[in-house]
């Protein structure tokens, strides 16, 4: 048995050096044996004595740990610790200085400024979410409806002292509000412990541990299942690229590189302040891969977006200065690998998990199969429409007739990729002001193009995310270290607002025409892109069937369209469902449009149209009643 032990033990070891262990945080960190005796490993192989150090003995270096010079992994066992104490490394690096450094591996830490690690095991759960997991192994996510929307944990809502509510008090009041808002999906941005909440989780210091300030593991898992027990997924933000420069956490572990690029050009990231993970070194791969693979597993996550995927793809995308590779180009080689090799691993062993990459650029195939030269990713965010559409809304009306391509554009490009279209935490920060502070005009104009903002992202071919506070036109920032300015919805023009987030969010998840043939061209087609002096938009959304679609018409510019012809694929009776100035969210329309019998009279490429009023910076969503889906043999022009 003891042989046995020391096999696997041996076993996993080679693994980690290898950079195939992908679940090194069962090795590596603290761990609790039979009677009270706990074992203590860590990676640090230039390290000349490495001691734990901790409450439990006052942390004096009296508990040196021994080295493996196999592996450098250095390791102790000790019955002094017990549950709860908090624990660091103390380590003499190959200089000689002498420093105290955080468990890499730890699974719970102190709260912050505090930094120090916490002897903690996470009870064994009995999940009851297993009906969801089934329902999710059955569908195919790609011809499904996706809806996220993007929290940061702390701000969400705050207390009246100020404080942040903990996953324990969002599982009571973010999991309906999620449902009754209509949304699939939830994302957070990074959950791991970071030591500055300024940097909203991107500048990770535990890469295996809930960050303390939202709570405890346990409280996080109770949120997943609530979330999956109301059919609601859960995605987590996740940074793989760069972590975090505090000198007692990751950064030159021992005294010599470690984590980073032995290129000390390569190894700091000027942009962020931070430091580059050396993706091409064994040890690091199994140190992030088993990263995603323990997130997934332990809090039974449903995606993983990875940010920044461009600064591990690109040598020269930092600030500062940069080295070719080996062929004289910028393809960060060790990058592209490794986010295969990510890929690869994590849908091996989860293939109906999502994997999605934060990545600007379009030198690189970021989503299909990985035999095909890409990296594997199932979608990617759609960077180009974000910033197209927004400059579109910002924009004087007056002006738009002559920038309208930046509204079209991504009908040229949208099947290049899997897309998500994300109006993010990112578009409302540094003096970028709100989605609303955004669009052009009075506030009544405002939240008009708002409403017709939404409608757009919810009929455009992609999967959707908007960020908290956006759904009711919050028109103040977003600030990490405050609550959401939930008085709002006060005022009727926000709780309106809300109503039509709701609403259309409603209608995004039960139309199957916008999601049923997404990935194909059969799914849209285009009415008039090219009526740039009305600046209105039309296009179809087609379901499988054919008399199952949906006719968006977008004015853009503040005119009312009178008798305003929309060319229809067949002859019959078109109906609005949806008017976005309807006066229950805001506008001043008290009646919808009366049905509108087709004509035969072309228009562009269709045979029949139909006449009907478009709202002046409004939109309008038609679904056919009774039609003939049989082509007429006569058209008049």
């Amino acid at each position: 048995m003891v042989e046995e032990v020391v096999a696997e033990l041996k076993a996993a070891e080679t693994r980690f050096l290898t950079g195939e262990n992908f679940y090194a945080q069962h090795f590596l960190g603290a761990h609790q044996l039979e009677n009270g005796t706990y074992v203590f490993r860590v990676w640090a192989p230039n390290a000349q004595q490495v001691w734990l150090v901790g409450d439990f003995n006052d942390w004096e270096d009296n508990l040196p740990m021994a080295l493996s010079k196999e592996s450098g992994i250095w390791e102790i066992e000790t019955k002094q610790p017990k549950e709860g104490d908090l624990y660091k490394f103390k380590v003499r690096k190959q200089d000689g200085r002498e420093l105290f450094k955080i468990d890499p591996f730890a699974i719970y830490f102190e709260k912050r400024p505090g930094d120090a690690a916490v002897v903690y095991t996470i009870p064994n759960k009995k999940w009851r979410d297993g009906l969801w997991q089934g329902r999710k192994k059955r569908s195919n996510q790609f011809k499904r409806p996706m809806n996220i929307y993007e929290v940061h944990a702390s701000s969400w809502k705050h207390h009246s002292d100020g404080t942040p509510y903990t996953f324990k008090e969002l599982t009571k009041e973010l999991v309906p509000y999620l449902k009754e808002m209509n949304y699939t999906h939830v994302e957070f941005m990074p959950l791991m412990e970071h030591p500055l909440g300024r940097s909203w989780g991107y500048q990770l210091i535990g890469y295996f541990a809930l960050s303390s300030y939202y709570g405890t593991p346990e409280e996080f898992q109770e949120f997943v299942e609530a979330c999956h027990l109301n059919n609601i997924g859960v995605f987590v933000d996740w940074v793989p690229g760069h972590f975090c420069i505090n000198d007692d956490t990751l950064p030159y572990y021992d005294g010599t590189p470690t984590f980073e690029y032995a290129d000390p050009d390569r190894a700091r990231n000027i942009r962020w302040g931070s430091m580059n993970f050396d993706l091409g070194k064994p040890e690091v791969q199994s140190f992030l891969i088993s990263s995603a693979m323990f997130w997934i597993e332990m809090y039974h996550l449903d995606g993983i977006r990875v940010d920044a995927v461009s600064s591990m793809l690109y040598r020269d995308y930092d600030d500062g200065p940069w080295t070719p590779n080996h062929e004289g180009g910028n393809r960060n080689f060790e990058g592209y690998y490794f986010l295969q090799k990510l890929n690869a691993v994590i849908k091996l062993a989860h293939p109906d998990v999502v994997m999605v990459a934060e990545e600007s650029s379009s030198e690189t195939k970021i989503t299909g199969m990985i035999e095909t030269g890409s990296l594997g990713f199932d979608y990617k965010w759609n960077m180009g429409w974000m910033n197209d559409v927004l400059r579109f809304f910002e924009m004087d009306p007056l002006y738009r007739q002559h920038h309208f391509n930046l509204l079209t554009f991504s009908f040229m490009y949208m099947m290049d990729e899997n897309y998500i279209l994300p109006l993010s935490h990112d578009e409302v920060v540094h003096g970028k002001k709100s989605l609303m502070h955004k669009m052009w005009g009075d506030r009544y104009k405002q939240f008009s193009q708002l409403r017709t903002l939404f409608t757009y992202l919810m009929c455009h071919p992609g999967k959707k995310l908007t960020f908290m506070g956006s759904e009711w036109g919050q028109f103040l920032e977003w600030k990490y270290d405050e609550g959401l300015e939930w008085v709002d919805l006060d005022d009727d023009m926000n709780f309106k607002m809300q109503h039509f987030t709701q609403t259309i969010n409603e209608l995004y998840r039960t139309e199957k025409a916008l999601w049923e043939l997404e990935g194909s061209w059969d799914t849209i087609k285009i009415i008039d892109a090219d009526n740039t002096n009305d600046s209105v938009l039309s296009f179809i959304r087609q379901g499988k069937t054919k008399k199952d679609f949906l006719i968006v018409v977008m004015n853009l510019a503040p005119v009312e369209r009178q008798n305003f012809a929309i060319g229809v694929p067949y002859k019959g009776t078109y109906t609005e469902v949806l008017n976005t100035e309807m006066a229950e969210f805001g506008g001043t329309w008290t009646k919808h449009n009366q049905d509108c019998e087709s004509l035969p009279i072309a228009f562009k490429e269709f045979e029949q149209q139909i006449q009907t009023i478009v709202p002046a910076l409004g939109t309008l969503i038609i679904r056919p009643d009774q039609i003939n889906t049989r082509k007429s043999k006569k058209v008049s022009k």
